[in-house]
């Protein structure tokens, strides 16, 4: 069954569509036969992860190269599709139908043209809060976008967009560790940390069609959403991180200790041991979350010179593509001359 379905050659293409699927049947085909009246040139990559309802078989028929990953989750998926396919341009899409095929082409210019790393399509400035259903998906997603923008200081105006367009060297680049629908958060903000170039291109939304259901629980996968702003900007921001928390620290030890130090030059003794020694710990603690933010702020660094090495490498790797998929080209033109 897994042979039918797996394109065996690898190759780098000039885009390609990446639909992470989880029981799609109803709207797979549709999504397939779009994107490729949309963008005739790519190739659709439909992944699916475990579904029983039929999705791989319908995406197949509809002319799609057909994978699979087991492990469950979107982030799962993301990483497998990010490890096995070469392309200059990745199309990011969901099965469900709710992204109109229209768009491709414009989400996908910004990173063939001008290089942009990530192109966000971005459904809040358009149509999505009158189209979508769920009240707390609407409240929730402007309160990831207002976190992220916040704490990160950037203007991303769609931040779980399932819609978006990545160069060769965003998707090379990017260490995939969310398994489930956090993977948007997370792509989001490594193109902030790493300063890689991101566009935002209105799109229009339309909600689910009438029997498909949404795989995103609005409470868990909010509450993971949250989470991993907050593991990310400990991670990223390590010493605004710290930095607060022994800011914090520190107040609590002043405010308790300052009754005691008035109450001494009053009186000239100490009535509050206990309290002036748990002050005392409390700014110890203050000043350990201090150097802890400064010495994990000294690795970012370092990490972040490590990544533009590391972006150095796969651009030299992009053009090596470039080139067997030039030569073989001219191959394939030399033998069609020559029939």
């Amino acid at each position: 069954m897994e042979q039918k379905y797996q394109d065996p050659q690898r190759r780098l293409d000039k885009i390609a569509v990446l639909v992470p699927c989880y029981n799609e049947a109803k709207t797979v085909g549709k999504v397939v036969r779009d994107f490729k009246a949309a963008l005739p040139e790519a190739t659709i990559y439909v992944y699916d992860n475990n579904s029983t309802d039929g999705t791989a078989e319908i995406a197949a028929e509809a002319g799609a190269v057909v994978r699979h990953e087991y492990q469950q989750g979107k982030g799962n998926v993301i990483r497998r599709m990010f490890r096995e396919i070469d392309a200059e341009c990745y199309l990011m899409v969901d099965g469900d139908d709710t992204y109109p095929a229209e768009y491709a082409r414009q989400i996908a210019a910004p990173v063939l043209e001008k290089k942009i790393d990530m192109v966000v399509g971005d459904r809040l400035s358009s149509t999505y809060f009158t189209e979508n259903k769920r009240p707390f998906h609407n409240f929730g997603n402007s309160l990831v976008r207002f976190c992220i923008n916040r704490f990160f200081h950037s203007d991303i105006k769609d931040i779980m967009t399932g819609y978006r367009a990545f160069s060769f060297h965003f998707v090379k680049t990017f260490p995939v560790l969310s398994k489930g629908f956090e993977i948007e958060t997370e792509m989001s903000i490594h193109a902030i940390d790493k300063n890689m170039s991101t566009e935002n291109v209105v799109i229009g939304y339309r909600d689910r069609v009438e029997g498909s259901e949404s795989k995103l629980n609005t409470y868990s996968d909010g509450f993971k959403v949250l989470r991993t702003i907050l593991r990310m900007y400990k991670n990223y921001k390590p010493m605004q991180f710290f930095g607060l928390i022994a800011l914090v620290l520190f107040l609590i030890s002043l405010g308790f200790f300052l009754p005691v130090l008035v109450q001494y030059f009053r009186t000239g003794a100490v009535a509050r041991f206990p309290t002036l020694i748990v002050c005392g710990f409390t700014m110890i603690a203050a000043v350990q979350a201090f150097f802890a933010g400064m010495i994990l702020g000294c690795i970012i660094q370092k990490n972040r010179q490590d990544f533009e090495i590391n972006l150095q490498r796969s651009d030299e790797r992009l053009k090596h593509l470039q080139r067997i998929r030039d030569a073989a080209e001219q191959n394939n033109g030399k033998d069609g001359a020559a029939e």
